[in-house]
């Protein structure tokens, strides 16, 4: 029986699973390294091992979307949260739930392995190092919630010429403010979210900013359709549903033509060479804005650096560059694992049954939370993944073999491929993904059963937002207050910009101007008669 988990990381996820843990009578120890939780939304200067972020940092999912699933955001909240204000909610969580004594700060994890009797008993050691004093313990299971942006990506070898270029170059990760950049050219290379972020900042103070981008991006506003955060619009059931059934192509057609609904990306040097990849895409609401003012300029990929130019692959040379930014994002490495193979267990990739189990050991008592991404918030779906991990470790929700565990894996990566292209991360749809590990522990929202006993629950729940309370409507971990969360979601969300008391809109169209209309269509009518 498990009854002691190692919990590796006090961020979001690692939250999440010393809450799930106490939810199901066990036992949570939390390790982490720095002195407060928080993890990546924690902004301080940048330190060894652990995720780093610069100090304008703003999310880009809505509140109400990115919230956990029985802990809502308060009402005065603005739909998009500075880190400052998103730090702040997570410590009222950890502290509503009463998880910080279960946690260990200013303890690094350096060691996890097998247990010499693990294919009987399942345990882990684990070494922790505190104070340059070294301890260890043994427990029953282990989940893994260190995150995925702590090891930056920089692949100089891929830039010929860096390392004659005399200006600075640095990984976005060391990236805090723009006052130093004043005045001064900088390239940044990486047409992510961190990228376009920092060149937008950047363009404020500098005296002009390069963004380089290999293979383009769909660039996205936060707000939407009537000033609605775009995710409450676009990341609902019905769509998804409609997503599913249509032929690829009308999909397809769909999903460029949404993309465009805003700006031509082609003619701001965005456009994607996989138009129809579902990639994730930039989310940034000034980025169109600088460029049409040319204090941004999109480039395509570096070809050299020289010592003070930058050769593009276009031909095009830019003199004077005093700076360079990688945003070249991160790689996943898991420096306590003894066995690194049981993480990247194929061709030295992460290969993780639901995203979460290695599939290959004797007993499942590891899960790896907060790895998989989509076009979705990270924190309800580590709390669905820390619900299904430990029902795993239970034995209440059953596993299938390994062989089939294998193809179910190789099935996401076939899929992966197919809608999001070549890429490290495990990409998959939000809400497919979020009801897959629903529907294993009991906790899906029967839409038909709720259309006969609530309908108008049902048809917020089908055709509104997929917001997190509805993983806790029904089954294991039940909330009590799941539905009126859901049916005051918008009262929420307009609440935070209904700032100043404004004049009702008319609702109905004036009859004078109706009256109008008919006159113009009785004129028409004369003329094409007469």
């Amino acid at each position: 029986m498990v009854r002691r988990v190692a919990v590796v990381g006090a961020g979001v996820s690692g939250l999440a699973a010393i809450k799930c843990c106490l939810e199901e009578g066990l036992e949570p120890t939390c390790f982490e390294q720095s002195e407060d939780v928080g993890g990546l939304w924690r902004y301080t200067v940048s330190e060894e091992g652990r995720a780093s972020i610069y100090r304008t940092v703003f999310t880009n999912t809505s509140k109400e979307m990115m919230c956990y699933s029985d802990f809502p955001i308060p009402d005065d909240h603005p739909n998009y949260m500075h880190n400052a204000r998103l730090q702040h909610y997570i410590c009222k969580y950890a502290e509503h739930f009463d998880l910080l004594r279960h946690i260990r700060f200013k303890t690094l994890v350096t060691k996890v392995k097998k247990r010499p009797d693990f294919s009987v008993m399942g345990q882990w050691e684990v070494v922790t190092q505190r104070d340059g004093k070294e301890e260890t313990a043994v427990f029953d299971a282990v989940m893994v919630c260190s995150g995925h942006h702590v090891y930056p990506n920089l692949p100089l070898d891929d830039f010929p010429g860096i390392h004659k270029f005399k200006g600075c170059y640095f990984h976005s990760r060391e990236y805090k403010e723009p006052e130093k950049f004043r005045g001064k050219k900088v390239l940044v290379i990486g047409l992510g979210n961190s990228g376009s972020d920092i060149a937008v900042e950047l363009s404020a103070v500098a005296s002009q900013v390069y963004l380089s981008s290999r293979s383009g991006s769909w660039v996205m506003s936060r707000v939407w359709d009537n000033g609605y955060p775009w995710d409450m619009l676009v990341i609902t059931r019905f769509r998804t549903w409609l997503g599913n059934i249509l032929p690829r192509a009308i999909s397809d057609w769909l999903y460029v033509r949404g993309m465009n609904r805003f700006f031509k990306h082609e003619n701001f040097g965005l456009m994607p060479l996989n138009r129809t990849s579902r990639k994730e895409p930039v989310f940034n609401d000034d980025l169109p804005s600088r460029i049409a003012c040319g204090v941004v300029v999109i480039k395509p990929n570096v070809k050299e650096f020289r010592e003070t130019s930058v050769l593009f692959q276009d031909g095009t040379v830019q003199d004077d560059v005093d700076a360079v930014v990688f945003a070249t994002g991160y790689s996943y490495a898991y420096p306590f694992m003894e066995d690194d193979s049981i993480i990247k267990s194929r061709d030295n990739q992460v290969t993780l049954y639901k995203g979460i189990l290695p599939p290959r050991l004797e007993k499942p008592t590891m899960a790896v939370i907060g790895l998989v991404q989509s076009l979705g918030p990270i924190i309800p779906t580590a709390d669905l993944q820390c619900r299904w991990a430990i029902k795993v470790f239970q034995g209440q929700c059953t596993l299938p073999p390994v062989s089939e565990m294998m193809d179910d894996i190789d099935e996401k990566m076939g899929k992966k491929l197919k809608w999001y292209g070549n890429s490290t991360t495990l990409q998959t749809d939000y809400i497919t993904y979020m009801d897959e590990l629903a529907s294993a522990i009991g906790v899906k929202p029967n839409v038909l059963k709720l259309l006969l006993t609530d309908p108008r629950l049902a048809l917020e729940v089908f055709f509104g937002p997929c917001s997190p309370y509805q993983f806790r409507l029904m089954g294991p971990g039940k909330w009590s207050g799941a539905r009126k969360a859901i049916l005051t979601q918008w009262d929420r969300t307009l609440r935070a910009t209904q700032t100043r008391i404004t004049p009702a809109v008319p609702t109905t169209f004036p009859c004078l101007a109706m009256l109008g209309v008919l006159f113009l269509l009785l004129l028409l009518l004369a003329a094409l008669y007469c």
